[in-house]
């Protein structure tokens, strides 16, 4: 093992237990094992997932034992892997330095500067990835051990610790992870059509005509399994078109839950909609097709798998099942002459999508950027006003307790985790609408949507979480070209003792902006930039215009 000096024990902010913070002064430094590797943490951003784990502990997805991707008897070799009840370390928008590595370290070198890409895909739980900061310790300590066995994409060989140069600044770097999540957002793209070689599930009421699948097949190709539930016989024979084995079933009771890439139900009935919910894989679409005719009432549909599941709606008021995929849009991008409302805008990561959405570069936009806290909504738009101005782009900050709107949207970000906005978020949106679940709204979270009207208008409603390596190095190029500053975020700083007063800063929104901790600065206590002159005067005498800054940076690194 190559090592530089690295003491026996640090300072690190430890989740024992639902809503349970501790900061423990003597945890043990880890030393490496062969293929493992010890990184000391410059930066980290506090995240509003953070309290999604802070308040659901074991229960987080994320928090899930890992069941593929890792064999168990190297889980074992990992000290940092702690799943379960096991107590773990949050912090999962980091940058460090490579300071120790094993023999059969490979791929990463000692002292290189590291971002982390914290949402680790192809290692799996039960019902999503692992995670850095989650089952595996994060970054709120001093050092973090790593795994070369797990920091490396299998499929594609890439590192999930992306190099860095030495010219910005910790903070600028370790902001690229909620920047790459609100990239991810934009950028994901959406499956078209039924998953060819997946497993789909047909469900017809009787009277339904069941039409259209061979067509809609055309894109990505023949379904590798069907199954499915007819409410008469003659339906049997467009389903045995497709060309695949069919399993006909008496009963949705008998179908495996998450079991179905594809669900096409012909119908119009509530309760069966509901009862299919459960059935839909990750990353499954299900394709609801009325045949002329409507709910009458709202459904109450997992909004949380939206998010944390990747699972997607889509439907057609007549009766081709082909129809309902043609409206599914490519990525969740802006468009041009985009009518964009922003719920949350005044929060850490609504003010990224309102940045973003400013910059995107499309035509004619509109911004309504709301949130029920005045006072934050002051503090974007000293932010964001001039670069609203600079842009040409309209924007209009409102606080709906003040101001009810009373308008359509072709655009709707959410950034709270409520699931009535999501409800919301379809009566506000204008035909072709587009609904962002950006926040994360908890798996198994169930919002009652008005699916009439949003079949009807063609609304698509997504949600992302995360984000890929791609998204990570598209934002670190912008920012390492100096295109993009993610220190407009920054509205206060700490060291880890200042950190869990810090994450309650975030729980209750005390502080709108990005919150950055700086592990080498052990006592440094939660600390406003607008409070910086009377504890700090020569870091805030490096400010520009209130804003953090590498200058700001470098002078408190010197305490």
């Amino acid at each position: 093992m190559t090592q530089t000096t690295i003491p026996d024990a640090q300072y690190a902010v430890q989740l024992i237990g639902p809503d349970e913070l501790t900061l423990n002064k003597n945890k043990p430094v880890p030393r490496p094992g062969p293929t493992q590797m010890l990184l000391k943490i410059e930066a980290v951003g506090l995240c509003f997932s953070d309290l999604k784990l802070l308040k659901q502990f074991s229960k987080h997805v994320r928090k899930g034992p890992i069941v593929k991707g890792l064999d168990a008897n190297v889980l074992k070799e990992i000290p940092s892997y702690v799943p379960g009840e096991a107590p773990t370390v949050p912090g999962h928008e980091a940058v460090g330095r490579i300071v120790a590595v094993g023999e059969k370290v490979a791929q990463h070198g000692l002292g290189e500067r590291v971002l982390v890409q914290a949402d680790w895909r192809e290692v799996r739980t039960a019902e999503t990835n692992g995670a850095f900061g989650y089952n595996f310790e994060g970054a709120l300590q001093e050092y973090v051990l790593l795994d070369e066995r797990v920091v490396i994409d299998p499929k594609s060989s890439e590192r999930y610790l992306l190099p860095v140069s030495e010219k910005r600044s910790a903070s600028a770097i370790a902001l690229v992870e909620p920047w790459g999540c609100v990239e991810d957002s934009y950028v994901t793209v959406e499956r078209q059509g039924p998953k060819g070689g997946g497993a789909m599930l047909v469900v017809a009421e009787a009277g339904a005509n069941v039409k259209g699948l061979d067509k809609a097949c055309m894109r990505n190709g023949k379904p590798g399994s069907v199954v499915a539930m007819c409410g008469e016989d003659s339906q049997k024979k467009e389903i045995e078109s497709l060309g695949a084995a069919v399993e006909f079933v008496q009963s949705i009771e008998a179908l495996k839950n998450e079991a179905f890439d594809d669900i096409l139900y012909f119908g119009a009935k509530k309760e069966t909609v509901e009862a299919l919910n459960d059935k839909l894989a990750p990353r499954g679409i299900f394709n609801v097709v009325l045949g002329g005719k409507s709910f009458g009432r709202p459904v109450s549909i997992d909004v949380g798998r939206m998010h944390y599941g990747l699972t997607r709606w889509c439907g057609t008021t007549g009766g081709d099942a082909a129809e309902s995929y043609a409206h599914i849009p490519r990525t969740g991008e802006i468009r041009d002459s985009e009518r964009v409302m922003i719920v949350g805008a005044a929060g850490p990561m609504g003010q990224m999508h309102v940045i973003r959405t400013l910059c995107a570069g499309k035509k004619n936009v509109g911004i309504v950027a709301t949130d029920f806290d005045s006072a934050r909504l002051e503090s974007l738009h000293q932010k964001v006003g001039p670069l609203a101005e600079r842009q040409g782009v309209s924007l209009r900050l409102v606080n709906p307790k003040e101001m009810p709107l009373n308008e359509r949207f072709t655009y709707v970000a959410l950034m709270a985790p409520v699931p009535a906005l999501v409800s919301q978020a379809v009566r506000d949106c204008d035909e072709g609408g587009v609904v962002n679940i950006f926040a994360g709204i908890p798996a198994g979270t169930r919002a009652d949507v008005d699916l009439d009207a949003c079949i009807a208008r063609k609304l698509w409603i997504f949600g992302t979480s995360g984000s890929t390596i791609d998204d990570m190095r598209l934002v670190l190029e912008k920012v390492e070209a100096g295109r993009l500053d993610t220190n407009f975020s920054v509205d206060a700083v700490c060291g880890l003792s200042g950190a869990i007063d810090g994450i309650r800063a975030v729980e209750h929104r005390t502080i709108p902006g990005k919150i950055l901790v700086y592990p080498a600065l052990r006592d440094l206590p939660l600390t406003p930039l607008a409070k910086l002159s009377q504890t700090h005067p020569a870091v805030a005498a490096k400010l520009d215009a209130g804003r953090w800054t590498q200058a700001a940076e470098k002078e408190l690194l010197k305490a």
